[in-house]
């Protein structure tokens, strides 16, 4: 549940429409310029870092979005406890920029609907549930963070162990130390904070049908990357356990072949499909469980619990079932390979299921 989320990529331009035809006598009413479509920026993709402060964990992206998270006693994991992430726009307040937000997060559906918070105190203080600027300067000084239902009672207790040092953190990552718009290390000075632009991807919408796969493509393909049908739990059926295929544009398709599984992990082997010619796909991005340093298994890239979906390849590498840590990624089609659009990381398994984002950018698409 989202008590005020952060912006929303900006819109994509719209494709110009070829004018209908005119006789010579009627006049030609002219139309807007239309946008010119960013070129790719080409920027090797480079995550941001998550640190943790005792019972808070933050991080910021490769656009100076940082968001910080409220971390749960081992204990409480798996019992109906809330989390609250709080995010930090880049850029000087008197220029429009350090805007902040808040999310509260829970696992527990049924709760969320019956007793949904509706406000919080900070040291008894109350503040405001959508008041995510009060929020963040009172836990940088305080002693309890209490999440209330609409009566007032207690939903959730918060540790703020680790908030300052989370949210002074930030204030360094963002440029605003020693600056009046900093939220813990404040200063005289006027805020320089940076706002750093978002590389441009050029991807290719897709189009087409997607390829027919024989079953000695299929095979050819177990084979390279190694994805034995041993690899499933109770002999697997072929049929069950065949490849996903997606048509990318230009007569390429992906193809996304089951390779192997865990007890919450599905992990997908990457192939292009180019008529009778498969290649394994390429990525300009560690992903799946390459991302995460853990052994795939497979010599080829792959993603894990994967789907593509409106021409957006996902990964979601859980380390644990919970949910509650691990990494997100999406990728794009550029004509060549899959380039990494966005990414998201829980390091700590301690019941926050809501990622911090490490890597963000702008797509761009092409016919």
């Amino acid at each position: 549940m989202t008590a005020c989320s952060p912006s929303q990529p900006a819109p994509q331009p719209k494709a110009e429409s070829t004018p209908e035809a005119r006789t010579a006598s009627a006049p030609v009413a002219q139309t807007a310029p239309q946008p010119t479509p960013a070129a790719d920026s080409h920027t090797p993709p480079k995550p941001g870092t998550t640190r943790t402060f005792t019972d808070w964990t933050a991080g910021c992206d490769n656009a100076l979005r940082c968001t910080l998270g409220s971390l749960l006693p081992d204990a409480s994991i798996g019992q109906d406890d809330l989390t609250l992430n709080l995010v930090r726009e880049p850029g000087p307040v008197a220029n429009g920029g350090g805007r902040m937000s808040l999310a509260i997060e829970t696992r527990n559906a049924q709760a969320a609907t019956t007793r949904p918070p509706a406000s919080f105190t900070v040291d008894g203080k109350p503040i405001a549930l959508r008041d995510a600027a009060a929020l963040a300067a009172a836990i940088a000084n305080a002693q309890s963070l209490k999440i209330l239902d609409a009566q007032g009672g207690t939903r959730a207790t918060l540790s703020l162990k680790g908030a300052a040092a989370a949210l002074r953190y930030i204030d360094a990552q963002q440029g605003r130390a020693g600056s009046t718009d900093a939220v813990v290390a404040k200063g005289p000075a006027p805020s320089r904070a940076p706002t750093p632009a978002l590389p441009v991807i050029a991807a290719i919408a897709p189009s087409g049908a997607a390829a027919k796969l024989t079953p000695t493509q299929i095979a050819t393909m177990r084979k390279r990357g190694a994805c034995d049908l041993g690899n499933f739990p109770f002999g697997a059926d072929p049929e069950l356990f065949a490849p996903e295929v997606h048509a990318l544009g230009g007569g390429k398709s992906l193809a996304i072949l089951p390779c192997s599984t865990g007890a919450y992990n599905l992990i997908g082997a990457l192939f292009i499909v180019d008529g009778a010619k498969i290649t394994p796909a390429q990525t300009d991005a560690p992903s799946g469980f390459e991302e995460t340093g853990a052994d795939s298994g497979t010599p080829i890239r792959s993603v894990v619990n994967g789907s593509f979906e409106n021409g957006i390849l996902t990964s979601y590498a859980k380390a644990r079932g919970l949910g509650d840590c691990g990494v997100t990624q999406s990728f794009v089609w550029d004509g060549t390979r899959f380039r990494l659009s966005e990414q998201a990381e829980m390091g700590e398994c301690r019941g926050n299921i809501d990622y911090i984002t490490t890597w963000r950018a702008r797509v761009q698409r092409a016919p």
